[in-house]
This record gives structure tokens, sequence and C-alpha cells, in this order.
């Protein structure tokens, strides 16, 4: 059944084909940064979502970003507020919108940019944000099958891949020759997130043609 599920999902993208080596112009890269109230997308839930949607070299194309306030603030964990300042004070102060409001939001910035292209979720650690981001849109009656395709780019996979085998933040941004993300939790927002991203992206696509050279 697992089997069938999987072959449904890949078969209905193909449908959809060219693929990105037939028709690069048709593709793009959805950069996604998000801010969570904790780890778990089943109960916490986003604060924020960065985006920055480029072209397959990275060149940018648009750029979102909104601060959300949760339907539940009295779930988030210490050690998420401690990463990302979140505080309901501060969110409110911040004029952040509602889920419902992000949402349509964030619609509006994607089907600007996607008329006449599909768009691959990049992000670094990929499966946690697909996760928010599937669950923030479900939440809003929307799907994530809508926004992006069935494959998601992993940053730290793609570094792997080039024998960068550290998974941390800094490791990665020391080997590639660019600074670290910041650590300060007043400024650490899925905006500077999805613009480091995209610093580790373009990073990773230079490295890749030094190689071919």
């Amino acid at each position: 059944m697992v089997f069938i599920s999987a072959w449904f999902l890949v078969a209905s993208v193909s449908a959809k084909a060219p693929w990105p080596q037939q028709n690069p112009e048709g593709w793009g890269l959805a950069i996604i940064d998000v801010e969570t109230t904790g780890l778990d997308p089943n109960y916490h839930e986003l604060i924020d979502i960065g985006a920055i949607y480029t072209s397959l070299d990275g060149e940018v194309l648009g750029e979102f970003f909104v601060r959300v306030y949760p339907q539940y603030p009295e779930r988030a964990g210490e050690v998420a507020r401690a990463i990302n300042g979140f505080d309901e004070v501060r969110w409110q102060s911040l004029e952040a919108l509602s889920p419902a409001q992000a949402a349509k939001s964030f619609r509006e910035f994607h089907q600007a940019l996607a008329r006449d292209k599909r768009f691959i979720l990049t992000a670094y650690n990929a499966p946690f944000d697909r996760a928010f981001i599937d669950a923030f849109l479900k939440r809003q009656g929307l799907s994530y099958s809508d926004f992006y395709t069935y494959f998601v780019l992993d940053l730290p996979s793609m570094a792997f891949g080039l024998g960068i085998t550290s998974l941390v933040n800094d490791d990665v941004a020391d080997a590639l020759g660019i600074p670290p993300e910041t650590r300060n939790p007043l400024e650490h927002t899925g905006e500077s997130g999805a613009q480091w991203n995209l610093q580790v992206y373009r990073a990773l696509k230079e490295q890749q043609a030094k190689r071919l050279r």
C-alpha cells in the first residue's frame, strides 16, 4: 500500500513534466525557512515564514516574510523561544498576522510567481520545514501539493554529497566559506534563515562548478 501511494504521487508529478533538465526555465526553487513554537508539527505551530523564490541558478524572483500569531501560543517551548525570540506581547507589537491572514498572503505571493513555473521546496533540514508548511496549510484548508512538488531539496544532504559531512549549520558555513547563520534570537527569523539558505545553495553550486572545470 505504501508502494502504491508513493507510485501515485510520483506519477502525478510525472504527468506535469517536462522535468528540470528538459525545461529549466519552467522550474524554480522555493527557498524556505520557518520558525516554530516547537518540534512537533501536529502540536506546535509556525510563528513566521521566510521564502525566497529563485531560478534554478539561484537568481531571486521574489521574497516573502510574515510573522504569524499562533492559535495556541501557550504551547511554545522554552527552547523554541530562546532560539527565535517568540513572545506573545512582542509578536503582537510586531503586528503578526492571524494564521488565516498569513496563509492568504502566502498563497497570493506563491500564485503570482507560479503562473509559469513549478517550485521545489528547498531548505536546511527540508523535512522539518515541509512538515510545518504542510500542517499550516492544512489547518487553513489548503493543500501542500497545490504549492510545491512531491520532491524537496535538502541543503545539508546536498553538502554531504560534495564531501561536507557535518550536518551542523556553522560547520557547513565554515566549509563553504560563508558567514554562519545568526544566533541572536531577536534577529533569527524565517527571513534571515531563507537568506542564509540561499547563500548555502549558491556556495554549493559554486563548489560543484569548480569540480567540473
